[in-house]
């Protein structure tokens, strides 16, 4: 019944509009005051939550993409990738998921990759003849990709809470990514071939390819850079993090020359403005985390699952279909920060890797960018192209049934998202 009550509330006022921090602190402040009469260690557990060396990883790689976007270095991605396989029939929906994958590692944003892509991608495709459902579908569940494609916002905000290695949440949602990735494409293709209207560009040719390659080369070296530094353990996860900021810098600097001490003011203001958004809603996960502690919520969960008498996979199955419930009311991060400290414990308990949850997790999340009624890509893609939502959900829909596959898959078969951060070190 508690578990309920909390719940129930702190959705309640979620749902009234009130921001993500101010929530959790208030619905901390009422269990506190209801349960234990004050508010004593409170500073304490958000002092200790804050004061953590990893958190340095956000506003680094938030300060990355932003760098990135505003030198017009992205505006390559989608050329090169339309450039090289735009002319098969379909080609333009794999140019778009290509591109999408590259801009998610280097943003770490599925608003910012759906906005930016879909800006290019779905003006083309409709030119060539793809129905619109189609083409905004494309961009909309392309878009997710940032939330597992590392380094990830919501990846690094639930390795806080969990306390698990950010290096290899990192690692572990590479493989599932790409492999989505490549399902999205694989889809594009054989969908193009049941419109006979969708006409593909000539070949441009090796030479258009090679300048295509030689404009967006700096772009693509931007996730090898990241990731290949923490997989070969030459970077800490902070430390590819400013690694990956001061390439942005160069880039931007040096290579494009179009950066100014403007663009960095811009960039470094737009840092620190989602950077204490983030921090403030730690603060109050910190606030609600300790509160639920206080009051043996999580034990009171774990107790309940035990005598449910639940398997690790029953468990694994009942939360799923609770957060992707949850996807289609709150955000994201709201779904980690509520969900993650009442569920952790009992996942610990049955013996569940916390890493290999996390990137379901995270593909659940994604599930919630493209789910109504709260689904932000599909706000993001009707704010640019003005297209009736219903339309856009229609595309969409597809591809909630790919990456619903791609989590049944994820659960059958845990090594892929295992394996990596196992061979790189990470865990043993």
């Amino acid at each position: 019944m508690t578990l309920f009550l909390v719940f129930a509330g702190l959705i309640v006022l979620l749902l009234t509009g009130i921001p993500i921090f101010a929530a959790l602190g208030l619905t901390a402040s009422v269990i506190l005051f209801l349960f234990e009469g004050d508010m004593d260690g409170t500073g304490d557990a958000v002092y200790t939550h804050l004061n953590k060396p990893i958190l340095s990883t956000i506003p680094l790689f938030v300060f990355m993409a932003q760098v990135m976007i505003r030198a017009k270095v992205i505006d390559d991605l989608y050329d090169f990738a339309h450039t090289v396989i735009g002319h098969v029939k379909g080609g333009l929906g794999v140019a778009t998921v290509l591109a999408c994958t590259i801009f998610a590692a280097i943003s770490g944003s599925s608003v910012a990759t759906a906005l930016s892509i879909g800006s290019s991608a779905i003006p083309q495709m409709k030119r060539f003849g793809y129905p619109e459902h189609n083409a905004l579908g494309v961009v909309a569940a392309g878009g997710t990709l940032g939330i597992l494609i590392p380094p990830s916002g919501p990846m690094i905000l639930y390795a806080i809470v969990s306390e698990a290695s950010i290096g290899a949440l990192f690692l572990a949602g590479i493989v599932p990514g790409v492999l989505l990735a490549l399902v999205f494409s694989v889809y594009c293709m054989v969908q193009a071939r049941t419109h006979s209207n969708i006409d593909a560009p000539d070949w441009a040719g090796w030479a258009r390819a090679r300048a295509a390659f030689s404009r967006s080369i700096w772009a693509l070296l931007a996730p090898p850079l990241v990731m290949g530094g923490i997989y070969f353990g030459v970077f800490t996860a902070s430390e590819a993090a400013a690694a990956g900021s001061l390439y942005a810098l160069f880039v931007a600097v040096v290579i494009y020359r179009g950066f100014g001490l403007r663009d960095l003011w811009e960039c470094a203001y737009a840092t620190m403005r989602t950077s204490m958004m983030v921090f403030m809603i730690i603060a109050g996960a910190a606030m609600f985390g300790h509160a639920i502690t206080l009051i043996r919520l999580p034990v009171g969960v774990t107790e309940a699952v035990v005598n449910l008498g639940l398997s690790p996979l029953g468990f694994i199955l009942v939360v799923m279909v609770l957060i992707f419930v949850l996807g289609m009311f709150l955000e994201s991060i709201a779904i980690i920060l509520i969900t993650t400290p009442i569920l952790l414990p009992t996942m610990l308990s049955l013996g569940i890797d916390p890493i290999w949850y996390g990137i379901l997790l995270m593909i659940n999340l994604e599930l919630a960018m493209i789910t109504p009624p709260v689904g932000m890509n599909l706000f993001v893609i009707k704010g640019i192209t003005d297209a009736p939502l219903s339309r856009i959900v229609r595309g969409a829909s597809p591809f909630v049934f790919l990456m619903l596959c791609g989590m049944a898959f994820l659960v059958a078969f845990p090594q892929i998202a295992t394996w990596l951060p196992t061979a790189a070190g990470f865990g043993r």
